[in-house]
């Protein structure tokens, strides 16, 4: 049996476990993890991957290898909240039914802070830098890079699925045309990207006052938020009351998904939105200005220009 090894990083700060074997127990490693960390055994939440994602150790007796451990890898001891106190009734009504699954409030987080929007550059790639801070919780210009041949790469693996009709150009196409650093991402990018960092992302439409859920079909265990404000990205946050901020939420804490959505309809009301009939647009290959999506869209089709910046 191999020896494995494994970063540990809990409030204790960082350490290496080294006293385990792929033939270890869930059970076993729970108890090295409560003694690392001074968390009790049943409060242990371990997050694990990039980005992390809870990590299933809910039966003691699988071993390491069975729950897809490996030697090397990160893990993120965490400690789960105490549930509200007094706050269920006894007697609970019963919970109404969809799709013959009964549904649940989840608990409510102690969590004290604010949602807030980071400004990112409007370089042509806010959503992709977006995207990273909420994968990382730092703004970084240089990430659209990878992002956008994780596209192409998904988009050229597919050609039924991503074929002319969806992608408005042909596959081939499309696969050049995002890679470059001029090229807008919306819908299609957030989706692709949404399955390959294995997150939920929840677009905040200041626009329409909506919230557009990417992932929601795959159950995620995990969810960001993203500002769309009819052309522009930014990523959402939030920032607590020591400094400290929060980009990536448990899917089931519907108090911050509450809180987008008051965000989003709050954005609306004082017209925190751009206007696609009245915003301005160049055209970097003839640098011809347009008024309006409509204009820009009618110069590319007479010009077979593509590439616009805002202005």
């Amino acid at each position: 049996m191999a020896t494995v090894a494994f970063k540990v990083k809990s409030k204790n700060g960082q350490q290496i476990l080294k006293d385990l074997t792929s033939d270890s127990t869930v059970g076993e490693l729970k108890m090295f993890l409560s003694s690392i960390s001074d968390v009790s055994i049943e409060r242990i939440c371990v997050l694990c991957g990039y980005p992390p994602k809870p990590l299933d150790i809910s039966n003691d007796g699988k071993k390491l290898s069975e729950i897809g451990l490996k030697t090397g890898e990160t893990l993120i001891v965490e400690e789960k909240a105490n549930p509200t106190p007094n706050t269920t009734p006894k007697h609970e009504p019963t919970k109404p039914v969809e799709n013959g699954v009964a549904s649940h409030e989840p608990i409510a987080l102690c969590r004290p802070g604010i949602l807030m929007k980071k400004v990112v550059p409007s370089d042509n790639s806010c959503l992709f830098t977006s995207i990273g801070f909420v994968l990382n919780g730092q703004v970084d210009t240089s990430v659209h890079q990878l992002m956008r041949q994780i596209i192409a790469m998904e988009v050229a693996s597919d050609c039924d699925t991503y074929n002319e009709g969806m992608l408005g150009k042909p596959n081939a196409e499309y696969c050049a045309w995002i890679q470059q650093p001029s090229s807008w991402g919306g819908a299609i990018e957030v989706a692709i990207l949404s399955r390959f960092y294995g997150l939920e992302m929840a677009v905040v439409d200041t626009l329409n006052a909506i919230i557009n859920r990417f992932g929601e079909d795959k159950n995620y265990g995990q969810r960001v938020f993203l500002l769309f404000d009819g052309v522009h990205y930014d990523p959402l946050y939030l920032e607590q009351s020591d400094g400290g901020i929060q980009t990536i939420f448990p899917a089931e804490d519907m108090e911050i998904y509450r809180e987008a959505e008051q965000l989003a309809h709050e954005a609306k009301s004082s017209r925190q939105f751009t206007d696609l009939n009245k915003f301005t647009l160049k055209c970097m290959v003839c640098n011809q200005f347009f008024t309006g999506q409509v204009e820009a869209q009618k110069h590319a089709k007479e010009t077979k220009h593509t590439n616009f910046g805002e202005v």
